[in-house]
């Protein structure tokens, strides 16, 4: 899917090898999120599918999108609510996007918006639509809490009791049930361990120290609030309440800079008492959502849209859920680089999802490492380096947030934003994601 940018012998930049020109190129038009805030805040008493809903519409009233134009909308989300289980569609109709067009949800933990930016690239390239709305949300201030498996099975056999003394007996049973409920964990399925014991042993076996850890953190909450008062974050958009205090949410409420000292004296998490990782260097429980509006270029310039960037091409990988759970980072980057013929250097942006502050470090020290690059990623030697003076310059997810099921689209944005501010060629977005997954992508600055 990567397009050619051709590149003359002897100049600096490496540009783009070994591309087809089969295919067509997608471009990135406009992306929006509502405001990322911490679970439990101000969006407590909505729906997903409410943000999903805003995010949609947002996007819609700021590209000024004829729903003639709209082929198809897929949204990605990880702890759905069963009533609106395909939320891109009801999203869609509450949106007031019209019930002919088509719409999907999709899903890959941490990942699933970018799931749904790549599935709609797959559509565009294949001619199966010119003009997709790709998006994502997740409200983890209302997650679905199950009564557990004995109760439930005594609810559904209640319709089928013939007498009081089975009703009766089925009845005890769920009683007896009410007070064990089936509690949702971030946690793997495989290995029963949780993200933050991951990331702890992940900090360890990569020696990224505490103070490393708390240093980033406070990297990224200072790089976030820098950014949102010099209006760098225009992909936000405001959400209205409604009710007897009516208000507008404009922006971020996670955001917060620290000191080292105040973070120092933090307990550790999760793995204690001697971990690393602690509430204040991992990424907290986030509300919100976001969409995007790709297109094919050749579509987007001949009904008058103005496209950010181009959207290059992409690539996931998957390793062992449990030792390498959070270091698809380090795998997808050298992979997808390698594909389209680009070095480090190449490279002018990069927007790594910041899962925990340890997870980000020790991905940086594996991709420079000569034993890790030999013995696990099968190279000839280390790949090198991601330049700190290059990385997530507007905060990342734990300051921004992370609502798992929105950041794909937050990348993306970011870094079609950031290349053009800062006068780059090629963006590099890397995130991780439960079950040993990643994603990479690659995108280039519209008019380079």
């Amino acid at each position: 899917m990567l397009r050619a940018v051709s590149s003359s012998l002897g100049t600096a930049r490496a540009a783009s090898t070994a591309v087809k020109r089969n295919t067509p190129n997608i471009v990135l038009v406009d992306a929006v999120r509502t405001p990322f805030v911490v679970s439990g805040t101000v969006f407590k008493d909505l729906m997903a599918v409410d943000l999903q809903k805003e995010a949609i519409k947002a996007l819609v009233e700021k590209t000024k999108l004829p729903y003639e134009k709209l082929d198809h909308i897929i949204c990605g989300t990880v702890i759905q609510e069963c009533k609106t289980s395909n939320i891109a569609r009801e999203a869609a109709l509450l949106a007031g996007v019209p019930d002919n067009i088509p719409a999907h949800t999709v899903t890959l933990a941490c990942i699933s918006s970018n799931v749904a930016i790549t599935t709609g690239m797959g559509m565009l390239a294949t001619g199966n639509a010119n003009a997709i709305i790709a998006g994502g949300v997740e409200l983890l201030s209302d997650v679905p809490i199950r009564y557990n498996r004995k109760a439930r099975k005594a609810m559904l056999g209640m319709n089928k009791a013939k007498d009081v003394p089975s009703k009766l007996k089925i009845g005890g049973e769920i009683v007896k049930n009410l007070l064990s409920p089936e509690l949702p964990a971030v946690a793997e399925f495989s290995t029963g361990e949780t993200m933050g014991h991951s990331g702890d042993r992940l900090a360890a076996a990569f020696n990224v120290s505490r103070r490393e850890q708390d240093e980033f953190a406070i990297r990224s909450h200072t790089l976030a609030s820098e950014a949102a008062k010099n209006g760098k974050f225009t992909d936000v958009v405001p959400v209205f309440l409604d009710g007897k205090k009516p208000k507008t949410i404009k922006e971020d409420n996670g955001i917060r800079v620290s000191t080292i000292e105040k973070l120092s004296t933090l307990k550790p998490a999760f793995v204690k008492p001697h971990g690393t990782v602690t509430a204040a260097n991992a990424s907290y429980l986030t509300d919100g959502a976001s969409a995007a509006l790709i297109m094919t270029e050749e579509y987007a310039l001949a009904n008058g849209f103005k496209p950010k960037a181009y959207l290059r091409d992409y690539l996931y990988v998957a390793q062992d859920p449990k030792d390498q759970l959070l270091l698809s980072p380090a795998y997808v980057i050298p992979k997808l680089l390698d594909k389209a013929g680009l070095g480090l250097k190449d490279i002018d942006v990069f927007e790594i999802h910041e899962a925990f502050a340890g997870q980000v470090l020790a991905n940086l020290n594996a991709m420079d490492s000569e034993y890790f690059c030999k013995e696990q990623m099968k190279r000839s030697g280390k790949f090198g380096r991601v330049p700190m003076d290059k990385l997530n310059l507007w905060g990342g997810s734990l300051s921004i947030g992370h609502p798992f099921g929105a950041t794909g689209v937050r990348l993306a944005a970011h870094s079609a934003h950031r290349l053009k501010e800062e006068k780059g060629q090629y963006a590099v977005i890397a995130a991780c994601a439960a079950g040993g997954h990643g994603v990479g992508m690659l995108i280039e600055a519209y008019g380079k």
